[in-house]
């Protein structure tokens, strides 16, 4: 085991359900072990600013079932130099924090690789993101609670269009990937899944709204990942109607709803583990990793060998929507 005493925690990146659930696992984990925990507020940015508290139990009372972040969090772009780096690296050393607890995404790992190869801290991270876009764990913390906030919305869209008999292409998350849109799309049973990691030929898509409205098919739900490179919904919208100008077509952008609302109990375990997994790493020596799960069993992958262009898409799902499609 490494003597280690003091731990900075930080929220960095878009927030995801679950976070506060991370931070509390992470919290209560370092005080079992007799640790003193420091909060880092908004990110890579708090940390420049020495933006930095030490946190009590009370500080994570009553926070699992909460969306958001406590510690509230901030993209830096200062933090991409050397200086923004430096100044954070002496903040750190000014509260005498030992090893670090980093929560959030592609983003946040990116920073963790570039900041390491620079200045020596031990630090293991925890996926938090909506997007499930990295590589070294099945879910991250955030994207149950997303796409099962998507489903509740598209079931609700798909009563409308059926009532109108409209046509609707809804927007969700996902400006790199696709995977909110594979998911929530496949599990409402939408007739297109349009996603950045498969090229998207939009005359099929027309064609085939062409033949269901051949077959008297009156109701058409499309899902579209926020990055298809297509303009989003209004962009296809507006192709939908240039091909079918009797056609009543409906744009619907989620958007940061996503983001917010309490935790599901699938994110909120996912967290705890994982915020418990953290500090225990730190505690073995096990650092510059990120904490993840793949079959149901805690995993540690390299911050350069977790970023999103490692993530793969599972082909089976790709085959489940040209098959249930049809």
């Amino acid at each position: 085991m490494v003597d280690i005493k003091n731990i900075g925690i930080l929220t960095s990146g878009g927030d995801s359900p679950g976070m506060n659930a991370a931070i509390r696992a992470a919290v209560r984990t370092g005080f079992y072990y007799g640790m003193d925990i420091y909060g880092i507020r908004r990110g890579y940015q708090g940390m420049i600013e020495g933006d930095i508290f030490k946190m009590q139990t009370t500080d994570v009372a009553n926070i699992i079932q909460r969306g958001g972040t406590i510690l509230k969090t901030a993209r830096s772009r200062e933090f991409m130099t050397i200086e923004g780096m430096q100044k954070a690296y002496e903040q750190l050393c000014r509260h005498n924090i030992e090893g670090l607890v980093l929560i959030g995404g592609d983003g946040t790992f990116r920073g963790a690789a570039e900041f390491f190869e620079h200045f020596s801290l031990p630090a293991v991270g925890i996926p938090g993101t909506i997007d499930k876009d990295l590589a070294g764990t099945d879910f991250t913390v955030g994207f149950d609670t997303a796409v099962n906030t998507a489903v509740e919305a598209i079931d609700k869209i798909r009563d409308t269009a059926e009532a109108h008999d409209r046509l609707f292409v809804v927007e969700v998350m996902g400006r790199d990937a696709g995977y909110i849109a594979l998911n929530s799309g496949i599990a409402c049973g939408a007739e297109d899944i349009l996603i950045p990691e498969v090229i998207i030929n939009m005359d099929d898509v027309l064609n085939r709204i062409d033949n269901d409205e051949r077959r008297k098919k009156t109701v058409h739900i499309i899902i579209v990942a926020e990055g298809d490179g297509l303009g989003g919904a209004k962009g296809i919208e507006e192709r939908i109607t240039n091909r079918f100008p009797t056609l009543d077509v409906r744009a619907c952008v989620l958007g940061h709803i996503q983001r917010g609302g309490a935790p599901s109990f699938a994110d909120r375990v996912l967290a705890s583990r994982l915020g418990y997994a953290a500090v225990n790493a730190l505690r073995e020596g096990n650092t510059q990793v990120m904490a993840g799960i793949m079959n149901d069993k805690i995993v540690f992958t390299p911050f350069r060998n977790v970023i999103k262009q490692n993530a793969v898409i599972n082909p089976d799902m790709l085959e489940i929507i040209r098959v249930l499609s049809t």
